[in-house]
């Protein structure tokens, strides 16, 4: 592919990272806290959200061919004890960076489908790389569904959880990452979340036309 390409599934795949973000603090915001805003995070501006590791990651993975692609921005900073109802505000903050990146998935591919021909490299070029685009969301909503701290899903399902269960889940926070890491090395792992991710991927790009 040209630079063109990677400069596109570049800006991309920036962008997926930080309006999953950025749903997070609006949406908390939309609950009564406003930390967030205080913090000024709720922007478009990539450089409040950048994190040196988790938003390189990503790309990196994706350059070198890595059967399963993630990363992150800076965390939203949050605070639940200002929700006006904490179980409902926690459930919809946690699931509002899911949605997001199943709506910009759902977006772009809507996109795709009302495209000319790729008669030209140059449309060609843009085609696979809102394909991509459509790819990484999907991706990025459903590994963020993972039950296991940090990622969204963990808080979710401790939500509905009584709380003697949740609290395991909370104990398992500093482990996760090396958890989640372990669980990607093995190809059963890899194969379910392709399975799910291929499945949504094709559902959204069944054309209506």
């Amino acid at each position: 592919m040209t630079f063109l390409f990677y400069l596109l599934i570049a800006f991309i795949l920036l962008y997926s990272i930080i309006l999953h973000e950025l749903a997070h603090g609006k949406v908390a915001e939309m609950m009564g806290d406003t930390t967030a805003r205080m913090y000024g995070r709720l922007t478009l501006n990539p450089i409040p959200h950048l994190d040196p590791f988790g938003t390189i990651l990503p790309i990196l993975l994706v350059m070198i061919g890595a059967p399963i692609v993630f990363g992150w921005a800076k965390p939203v900073p949050i605070n639940p004890n200002s929700f006006t109802d904490y179980k409902k505000g926690m459930i919809w903050v946690s699931a509002a960076g899911i949605l997001t990146n199943l709506f910009v998935a759902w977006t772009l591919a809507t996109v795709v489908k009302f495209l000319p021909e790729a008669t030209t490299s140059g449309m060609y070029v843009l085609q696979q790389a809102l394909l991509f685009g459509v790819r990484i969301n999907i991706v990025l909503a459903i590994f963020n569904l993972i039950p296991i701290p940090p990622l969204d899903g963990s808080r979710l399902l401790s939500m509905f959880l009584p709380p003697r269960y949740s609290e395991y889940i909370y104990r398992m926070e500093p482990f996760g990452f090396f958890i989640l890491i372990f669980l990607l090395m093995f190809q059963p792992t890899q194969a379910l979340l392709w399975g799910i991710i291929s499945f949504v991927y094709n559902l959204m790009m069944i054309r209506l036309f």
